[in-house]
């Protein structure tokens, strides 16, 4: 996370490790004038969330480990050096008078994506929110939203409800169980919802899919024979 001194900025989320480095803006003044190639007046860092930076990353890394070793003379020499190589990096890449270039965009791994196809299958019978699927691989309920749809080409609700109707068909084609109890089963809130949802993806109504498998009369109350 950038955050440019003087804004407001908030994280809502977990995160394994996190370090604060705090960029005095005479180094970022420093680094223009080293570069000649334009004013202050023509730089300003941009507030940036949801990326991965390798550079800021490796760099915080060395001035984290210098804390951990004993004093030497090198050490000044070390953090002044990278510390004006942060800079320089935040010039080139962060720049909100420069054109953006956009990044490579993260996306959940197909481990991920299995642990939490896994966990919908497991819960169709119920409810199933955005912030609990966040939860299962550690991001906020924002982040998620944007992974889930660039990995899987779909929204989360989208692939839940596509999870509910593929189950629903499993126990249409495989069972007895009336349509009423498989609407609640794939959770679903009643038989009409139900049947609305399950029109849309599949183009036909639960009992004329019944009728096609086999299954060929609906009895009252959703009982199939």
């Amino acid at each position: 996370m950038l955050m440019p001194a003087g804004y407001d900025s908030l994280w809502e989320g977990s995160a394994s490790a996190t370090a604060r480095l705090r960029i005095p803006t005479a180094l970022i003044d420093s680094a223009v004038e080293q570069i000649g190639q334009r004013s202050t007046s023509q730089i300003e860092i941009r507030n940036v969330f949801e990326t991965r930076d390798p550079v800021i990353e490796n760099v915080a890394q060395v001035l984290i480990g210098e804390l951990d070793r004993k004093p030497h003379p090198t050490q000044t020499l070390i953090v002044d050096q990278m510390s004006f190589a942060l800079a320089a990096h935040l010039l080139r890449s962060y720049n909100g008078f420069d054109p953006v270039v956009p990044q490579a965009v993260s996306a959940l791994s197909k481990v991920e994506v299995a642990r939490l196809t896994e966990y919908i299958e497991d819960n169709l019978d119920r409810p199933i929110g955005l912030a609990e699927l966040a939860g299962i691989v550690n991001v906020s309920r924002f982040h998620f939203t944007r992974l889930f749809k660039r990995s899987t080409g779909m929204t989360a609700i989208g692939f839940v409800e596509q999870c509910r109707i593929r189950r629903a068909q499993s126990l249409i084609q495989e069972t007895a169980i009336p349509l009423s109890e498989i609407a609640l089963i794939t959770g679903f809130a009643d038989q009409s919802h139900f049947t609305r949802r399950f029109h849309r993806h599949v183009g036909c109504t639960p009992a004329a899919f019944a009728r096609r498998h086999g299954r060929r009369s609906a009895l009252k109350g959703g009982s199939l024979t």
